[in-house]
């Protein structure tokens, strides 16, 4: 309906009533399934990236406590046992989506649900009338630029959340089985303080705010493998690589603490995630090529994270990294940067479609070319070899970067580890065309379908 009215209804005109639009179908879905957030603890994730993982590893806890949960993000929809893939290509989906959600959760006897809650979301308003009890904040970095007019706006937005606890005068644990002087009572905001932004959303109204920060822990430890660390007198080991999902846990941590969750339960529930899918998931585990070389399928999507993927196999790995850009006006900025990045860690790249949208894929391509076009900065003397190649159909780039890594691994004669990134996409169901088109795609599953093919051979 929003895209006839567009149609109909002169620009001015229609970003003026816009607000009006998304503020009544969130009030109104909220209205038709009775305000189901109500009687549900509601947390919410908010920030640029980690959204999912630390999505997935709340809901890890709260299971090990021993609540039946809900669960909407980027990945998936769950109700209890009962899961489906997020196939709508977009974190926060339309209004009457998310209370129909929250409403089958109370019906099936969820006590928790867990919901991403983005920038884009709130600028539609769908983050109206789910009343959180608190809310994660893990970072900012600039990203939807081209929607929200300016990076400040992108700020404003991810506040505009955060301010939805202001009001709220739930209690964040509820738990009929124990004494309510035993917990915490009203909203709480658990904020990232390393993060610039972090500062911003301490100053907020809310009764409870819990700070964490990567000095929280000792012992620290990760590599490519997972990651280890200490706080207070519990000792994590992890499957989940990188300082950026230490930074994850921590979130987790505090809020579980916060709560009144056992260390035991949050002890459990963190080291029980092996894998978040699409977030550096290694797709040969248990395969023959194991031994050979990794094949990881990554979301990284902005400059920030894709320059954490590389930084995690970069010291130990011969990269050859998969990667493109979006297209239809999303974010042109970040083409050039992660170009750049890519040159400065990547031993060989193939750049390739990602979601094109309407906008030409080559010229995509022609944006980020610029930056990884130099001599391969890992090479080693006298090497002679392209530091990238173009490769516009998605399978067939996969296809090559995998023969790529196994080419590298006949030819030398050391020990050095190989690894495939394929980023961008992660669990994208679709990659984007002109015209509203979409090919039903996933990242995880094409790449073992060429990772067999090859090594059938």
């Amino acid at each position: 309906m929003l895209k006839i009215l567009k149609k109909i209804i002169p620009k001015t005109l229609f970003e003026f009533f816009q607000p009006t639009y998304h503020y009544g179908l969130a009030l109104l879905g909220a209205f038709f399934y009775r305000f189901p957030s109500r009687k549900l603890i509601i947390i919410g994730i908010t920030g640029t990236k980690g959204k999912t993982t630390t999505a997935e590893l709340v809901n890890s806890v709260l299971e090990y406590a021993g609540f039946k949960t809900a669960l909407a993000s980027t990945l998936r929809f769950k109700i209890g046992e009962k899961e489906k893939r997020n196939l709508f290509k977009m974190t926060m989906p339309g209004r009457f989506f998310i209370q129909k959600f929250l409403r089958d959760a109370v019906n099936a006897g969820c006590s928790h649900a867990i919901l991403e809650m983005t920038s884009e979301g709130a600028k539609q308003f769908r983050h109206k009338f789910i009343h959180p009890d608190a809310l994660i904040f893990t970072n900012l970095a600039p990203e939807h630029i081209e929607s929200h007019g300016s990076y400040e706006n992108y700020v404003k937005a991810k506040l505009s959340i955060a301010r939805e606890l202001e009001n709220s005068t739930k209690k964040v644990w509820p738990n009929k089985a124990r004494k309510p002087e035993d917990f915490p009572s009203g909203p709480a905001i658990i904020v990232n303080t390393d993060d610039k932004e972090g500062e911003k959303f301490l100053t907020l109204n809310i009764k409870n705010k819990i700070p964490y920060s990567l000095s929280d822990a000792i012992a620290i430890k990760t590599d490519e493998k997972g990651s280890s660390f200490q706080i207070d007198k519990m000792v994590i080991h992890s499957k989940l690589p990188g300082i950026f999902n230490i930074y994850n846990m921590l979130g987790v941590i505090a809020y579980a603490k916060f709560v009144g969750i056992s260390p035991e339960n949050i002890k459990k529930g963190l080291e029980e995630i092996n894998f978040v899918r699409g977030r550096m998931e290694k797709i040969n585990k248990n395969h023959p090529s194991e031994n050979l070389f990794d094949v990881i399928v990554d979301y990284a999507h902005t400059p920030d994270s894709l320059k954490a993927v590389y930084e995690t196999y970069a010291s130990k790995h011969h990269l050859v990294c998969v990667l493109g850009n979006t297209g239809g006006g999303r974010d042109k900025w970040k083409r050039k940067e992660m170009g750049k990045i890519a040159d400065e860690y990547c031993d060989q790249i193939i750049l390739t479609n990602e979601d094109p949208y309407d906008e030409d894929p080559k010229k995509i391509i022609e944006d980020m070319k610029p930056a990884s076009a130099s001599p391969s900065s890992r090479a080693t003397a006298g090497e002679e070899r392209s530091k990238f190649d173009i490769i516009m159909d998605r399978r067939e780039a996969i296809n090559t970067a995998i023969k790529k890594a196994i080419d590298f691994k006949n030819k030398q004669n050391s020990n050095e580890k190989v690894a495939v990134l394929i980023t961008g996409k992660g669990t994208d169901p679709y990659i984007m065309g002109p015209n509203g088109t979409k090919q039903e795609w996933d990242d995880a599953t094409v790449a073992r379908e060429e990772l067999n093919k090859i090594l059938e051979k």
